[in-house]
């Protein structure tokens, strides 16, 4: 691992000797790794080593909105450059071939949905970003707009009964019914409504609060998306899914619209990013957890994956409640 380590720091230009790189946390995309120098080497970085290859466009997008938003007043971990002027770096085929991305090293512990502060921030938070991402002129990624259908869904149900995994039957049961029935609720966006370029994944798990306040991590599924959708997604995961706390919603929401948003939750439609987004979940991890080309303990990951979706799906009638909690406050 030391060779790897080297290998980064000299086409980051960092300084110091003796490099290692100590595993911290995995992700849906990759490994998350510390990278430090031996005695006195000072300074931490975070590597995000990325396990499934690397869009340079998407990385490009992640660095133009990071930035945008940093002048904005949110504070992200810095995704830095190497020597060569690139964002991402294509490790040695002797050292493995993935891409690697190099940030700040962020102390801090993950953010607690139940803190009105946090909360409060996190909807400043995305008014900031969709201020940032007006203007986009994309469209959104199908895995925010589209999922499976029925026969898709037998089909993977097939697969994975082959495959001879232990959640099988689950799986099974689930593209027999919900899925379909939750499928209903996902609907592509309208041409020339409230995209924004944004982050897409703004949850606790992806904020670390420091001494110095909340920063927000994990930038790489930034692109364009809905703003209301977007937003109904947020309050619905931090207010603590089907059993949400209604006033955690509401403190959301508020700090929202008193930072500027102008995105409005209608309705369940307008959590149709959220049932897209669980929906393809399960399908992806369940197609990585059968397929013999990638590794042993990236199939176990997204075995885990899967059951872990599974049950914590959104329930359409939660949703719908959790919709009308928020009229009062637009």
């Amino acid at each position: 691992m030391r060779s790897r380590a080297g290998f980064i720091a000299d086409t980051y230009s960092l300084l110091g000797r003796d490099w290692g790189m100590t595993p911290v946390a995995r992700g849906a995309l990759g490994q998350i790794w510390r990278l430090s120098a031996g005695e006195g080497g000072g300074n931490a970085w975070a590597v995000k080593e990325l396990l499934f290859g690397c869009d340079e466009q998407q990385v490009v997008r992640e660095a133009a909105l990071r930035d945008a938003a940093e002048g904005l007043g949110i504070s992200s971990p810095r995704l830095h450059a190497n020597r060569h002027g690139a964002h991402v770096t294509r490790l040695p085929e002797s050292m493995g071939g993935s891409c690697v991305k190099l940030y700040d090293w962020v102390d801090g512990a993950e953010a607690d949905p139940a803190d009105p502060d946090v909360l409060g921030w996190c909807g400043r938070t995305l008014a900031l970003l969709h201020r940032a991402g007006e203007g986009a002129d994309g469209t959104p990624h199908d895995f925010y707009e589209r999922c499976p259908g029925e026969d898709e869904w037998a089909e993977l149900a097939e697969r994975v009964r082959r495959a001879g995994v232990p959640w099988a039957d689950a799986l099974g049961r689930f593209a027999a019914g919900p899925a379909v029935e939750l499928s209903r609720h996902v609907t592509p966006s309208g041409p020339g409504g409230d995209v924004v370029t944004s982050h897409l994944d703004v949850r606790p798990q992806n904020v670390l609060v420091g001494p110095s306040g909340p920063a927000l991590l994990d930038w790489d599924n930034a692109g364009p998306i809905s703003a209301e959708r977007e937003l109904a997604r947020a309050v619905h995961v931090w207010a603590g899914g089907n059993g949400f706390h209604a006033d955690s919603a509401r403190r959301l929401v508020r700090g929202y619209v008193d930072a500027g948003g102008r995105a409005v939750v209608k309705g369940v439609d307008s959590f149709s990013l959220l049932f897209a987004t669980d929906l393809n979940y399960v399908r992806v991890q369940a197609e990585c957890a059968i397929d013999p080309g990638v590794t042993a303990r990236q199939r176990e990951f997204a075995s885990g994956q899967v059951v872990a979706t599974l049950g914590r799906l959104p329930d359409p009638v939660a949703v719908g409640r959790l919709a009308e909690a928020l009229v009062p406050e637009w």
